[in-house]
């Protein structure tokens, strides 16, 4: 039962709201299947898969409102988690934020992010995914930890205003850490896909163990202002955090997108020009659902020529500022160039190869200043050419400054972007070349 088809979800959804007394209803369906196998030391530690549908349930009566969940869906239990709900929302005070439901809306084509041979993966091919990973590793006298998931799900949402919607999505994620025996060396890779055929254990497995190989026995050099070369991973980590082009909170001065003395930053040119960010629902390489929320999705620019062009409102405080509503995005895309992280560093007469930064935390929310660490392969760069591997470094770095130090933009990659308030889906983000990014401190771990 854990993917329902749009009739079957319909039908569920149809009886909740039709046992409502209240002013107001709202209900969503959301379900999947998932599987998973995790190892360790070159070895299968843990694999499993799980099932789960559940629906959830707001009511309203006049602004005061009352939410209830369940996961059976017996005549009973459907009354069940409505009347609980009404219950709830008799003792609630009045929400003076509340909005009516939303009536229903025009979307546009659906995005592609069912595909049927994910839906269809097997323990089988979890299973050699795992070994594709662990046999080369094992070869090289490396250990392999690693992890595999992917999903299969469905959500669909219908209030008593006549709105529904239904989604179906697949996806699957694959990490892995290449340690060397000797404990000095470190490689990492991660991939995230809706289409599995786009997946390659062994490929990615591959790129983790040469970084292992060549990170040994690092030099430590001097903290400082170096050129870095970033690759996708490592950038994403960074401009996730500052994603969250969230109206209200740069309306009232919270955000690095308020200006001093009131108002925000839209229409305001932020970065270097060369960038470019934008949410397209129908990318193919990213592909999300068309709405969120039942608001429906379009392409719309973040970041058009280095100038803040939109920010997200929710439909309060669209109504607050006379504005239509826009949801908050399911991707994230920044345009590219064509140079691969090979040319760069053939361009590149002093600076620092990044594999990744993590345990990222912020220093002032203002400015979006924040601090983190290199990890999983860092490398000093002389004259065009990779010297040595170097010791880990800690950062003191926002990414508006980044973005305003921009040397050269490479080849984008679809990565997981879910590390900070702007995070979550998918994002399509190039390599980049940075000049006068700032390493506060050494780090000895690997």
């Amino acid at each position: 039962m854990a993917i329902l088809s749009k009739e079957e979800a319909k039908k569920i959804l149809e009886k909740v709201v039709g046992y409502s007394k209240a002013d107001g209803i709202e209900a969503g369906l959301n379900g999947g299947d998932g599987g998973n196998i995790r190892y360790a030391r070159n070895s299968v530690s843990t694999a499993g898969e799980d099932s789960n549908v559940s629906l959830s349930v707001s009511v309203n009566f006049g602004k005061k409102s009352g939410a209830a969940s369940i996961n059976e869906f017996d005549e009973a239990s459907l009354e069940k988690v409505v009347r609980r709900a009404e219950e709830l929302a008799k003792l609630a005070p009045e929400n003076p934020e509340f909005m009516d439901p939303l009536g229903p809306q025009t979307y546009g084509p659906e995005a592609k992010t069912f595909i049927e041979s994910t839906a269809k993966i097997t323990p089988e091919y979890r299973a050699q995914a795992a070994a594709d990973s662990i046999n080369p590793a094992t070869k090289k006298d490396i250990t392999a930890a690693g992890y595999l998931e992917d999903n299969r799900g469905f959500n669909a949402q219908m209030n008593s205003k006549g709105l529904f919607t239904y989604n179906q999505a697949t996806g699957v994620n694959f990490t892995v850490t290449m340690r060397t025996n000797d404990g000095t060396g470190s490689g990492w890779v991660a991939r995230n896909f809706n289409d599995v055929s786009k997946l390659n254990t062994a490929e990615a497995s591959q790129i983790a163990i040469e970084k292992a190989l060549q990170s040994r026995n690092a030099k430590a050099i001097e903290p400082g202002k170096y050129t870095v070369i970033l690759e996708p991973n490592a950038a994403s980590d960074l401009l996730s955090l500052m994603l969250n082009f969230n109206a209200r909170q740069a309306d009232e001065g919270r955000s690095f997108l308020s200006k001093k003395g009131g108002g925000t930053k839209l229409g305001e040119k932020l970065v270097d020009e060369r960038v470019n960010i934008y949410t397209d629902p129908w990318n193919e390489e990213v592909p999300t659902a068309n709405q969120a929320g039942g608001l429906p999705r379009k392409r719309m620019d973040l970041i058009k020529g280095g100038v803040v062009s939109n920010l997200f409102y929710d439909r309060y405080w669209a109504q607050q500022k006379g504005v239509e509503p826009t949801p908050f995005p399911g991707n994230r895309i920044m345009e590219g160039g064509s140079a691969s992280i090979e040319d760069m560093i053939k361009d590149t007469k002093k600076g620092v190869l990044v594999t990744r930064f993590w345990y990222i935390r912020a220093v002032d929310p203002q400015t979006l200043l924040y601090t983190g660490l290199t990890r999983d392969g860092s490398f000093y760069i002389e004259n065009g050419k990779i010297k040595h591997p170097i010791k880990n470094f800690r950062f003191n770095e926002s990414p508006i400054i980044m973005l305003n130090n921009l040397e050269t933009l490479g080849k984008q990659m679809r990565v997981a972007s879910g590390g900070g308030p702007g995070g979550g889906g998918s994002a399509l983000i190039p390599a980049m070349k940075i000049r006068d990014f700032t390493f506060s401190s050494l780090s000895d771990a690997v």
